[in-house]
């Protein structure tokens, strides 16, 4: 059973911040999140890390105006995930905006594999460009750069991912984590640093007195876009990334995002007056994550980039579509390897690596994520690729960097990862066919090196009790209008209730009345029909609901004790 923990709150952070204005509720959460100033939850534009942080942006913006002055062709490189397609749809609208003559290309997970790979650099040679743009990929590229450079054909990478042991030869690189990058935020998601390469470009065609006599470009425009890349790939959502966020909100909310942005909110069902958090990295990205999954992510591209409300609602129902065929195939694949783990103890084993002949490749990551929050163990997820060899999808724990585990099992079984890459929660691999196991038993014993038994029983962080008198419909709605999420996260509060009334309603969720200190609320545990007791220690989130245009507070169950 997961363990309760309370965030640390430190007493003289949470002062200062209510003597700076802060609603004490919220110093308290805030200075539990590492906040010390009011300005870190401001969210204003100006407040941004100015672009001139990022090593060689500076050049980037000159390679990219002379191409521009020169009227050259640029082609963008674009991955087929959510922030991938919106860097992309950053990078061709925001290039246009500038003056340049920008396209794109985006490889097939399924036929081509990930970032600028050879075979790509051949695809994209037959389209003339005179400069590849990479967007959340390339660092890793050294042989696709090759295979440009060979061709006369100069790349310009722009990505956030870490670097490994050589960096690719190309006329310019930007990313916040690449060696001598002295960025504060090492956490921009692609679009992020695309977004910046854009706003850097533009001070570069100001200085060139591009705009003497004409209005610059509003690349504001672009932050709905920005909002949706950086909230669905699960970056840390640092100030930097808040304002990011925060911003594209905003213009959502006031009817200023794009037509393809609006287009996935009506195809999800959701409102962009009230755009939150949770559309974007719920429903939202996931509808645009299903194209690259299971077809072409060109079809998300071409609906971020559609300017026709027609033409992209059409768009958007197709990638509707294919997220409902993505759910389904998602569930057989996880109940397949329930199945197969029904016997699993996880005393037995400190990982997870799952693998079956029949598996999507374009799902694996999503399973991935499931059996991780299952059995709380790093874990792989192996497909046969067409190529004929195995490819992985990982996620990881709190306390496992899991790119470092690979990299670990690399150098101490030479051969036995052909290639792999990500981050400290997530990545990716590939392995000679036929050697799952030997590869499972590898990465067991490293994760077992660098794990303590601590790190594998799972916790539960709130922040801690809530006064009755705190609970309000307004604050669970600003709650919810909040930006929240990878390493600032949304409120959890804890506390123990008589269970007053229970009920199933949809066959699969709990409606409940709980009572507590003579206070009754209205409550949900969705997805868990089974009866609770009649006492129980609860963690639980605010939840604002309407309802035939009634307004009332209901809480969130998240998980529950029985309480003593």
């Amino acid at each position: 059973m997961p363990r309760i923990t309370t965030r640390p709150c430190p007493a003289d952070t949470r002062a200062a911040l209510q003597q700076g204005g802060i609603d004490p509720t919220w110093a308290r959460l805030y200075a539990a999140r590492g906040v010390t100033h009011p300005e870190q939850v401001a969210h204003r534009l100006p407040q941004l890390l100015p672009p001139a942080g990022l090593l060689h942006i500076e050049r980037a913006a000159a390679l990219l105006a002379d191409a521009i002055a020169a009227n050259q062709r640029l082609l963008i490189i674009a991955d087929y995930d959510a922030d991938g397609a919106t860097a992309c749809a950053v990078g061709v609208r925001g290039l246009r905006m500038l003056g340049a003559r920008a396209d794109f290309i985006v490889p097939n997970r399924l036929e081509h594999g990930y970032g600028l790979s050879p075979d790509i650099v051949k695809l994209a040679a037959a389209r003339q460009p005179d400069l590849l743009v990479t967007v959340d990929n390339g660092i890793a590229a050294v042989e696709g750069v090759a295979a440009a450079n060979a061709l006369g054909i100069p790349v310009l990478v722009t990505d956030h991912h870490l670097p490994g042991d050589a960096l690719p030869d190309a006329a310019c690189i930007v990313n916040p984590n690449q060696p001598g990058c002295g960025f504060a935020s090492k956490n921009l998601a692609g679009v992020g640093v695309m977004f910046y390469v854009l706003l850097a470009l533009r001070a570069e065609l100001r200085a060139r007195g591009a705009y003497a006599e004409q209005q610059e470009p509003d690349l504001r425009a672009l932050l709905d876009l920005v909002a949706l890349g950086t909230v669905a790939d699960v970056v840390k959502l640092d100030a930097n990334n808040r304002t990011l966020v925060a911003q594209g909100l905003a213009r959502m909310r006031a009817g200023k995002a794009s037509a393809g942005i609006n287009a996935l909110f009506r195809a999800a069902a959701r409102d962009p007056a009230r755009a939150t958090v949770f559309d974007l990295g719920f429903m939202l990205g996931p509808r645009l994550n299903a194209a690259g999954r299971l077809d072409d992510m060109a079809l998300g591209i071409e609906c971020l980039l559609a300017d026709d409300p027609i033409r992209a609602q059409q768009l958007a129902q197709q990638l509707d579509t294919l997220n409902r065929a993505r759910r389904d195939v998602e569930s057989g694949m996880l109940d397949e390897a329930l199945a197969i783990l029904a016997r699993f103890s996880p005393t037995d084993s400190h990982s997870l690596t799952a693998w079956q002949p029949g598996w999507h490749i374009g799902v694996i990551g999503i399973l991935a994520s499931r059996l991780k929050d299952t059995f709380h163990r790093p874990t792989i997820v192996l497909a046969n690729s067409e190529k004929g060899e195995l490819k992985g999808s990982g996620r990881s724990i709190p306390g496992l960097h899991l790119r470092d585990a690979l990299d670990l099992v690399d150098k101490r079984h030479p051969g036995l990862i052909l290639k792999f890459g990500g981050h400290a929660m997530a990545a990716g691999l590939i392995l000679p066919a036929g050697r799952q196991d030997e590869f499972s038993q590898a990465f067991e014993a490293v994760v077992r090196e660098l794990l303590d038994p601590a790190d594998l029983e799972g916790v539960i962080e709130t922040d801690g009790e809530l006064d009755p008198a705190d609970h309000s419909y307004a604050l669970a709605e600003q709650f919810d209008h909040a930006v929240w999420g990878q390493g600032f996260p949304a409120p959890l509060f804890t506390a123990t209730f008589d269970v007053l009334a229970q009920r199933v309603v949809g066959d699969k969720h709990l409606k409940l009345k709980l009572g507590r200190d003579g206070a009754a609320f209205e409550a949900m545990r969705f997805f868990h029909p089974d009866p609770l007791p009649a006492r129980i220690h609860a963690v639980y989130a605010l939840m604002p609901n309407e309802f035939k245009g009634q307004q009332s507070l209901q809480l969130k169950l998240q998980h529950w004790e029985p309480a003593d």
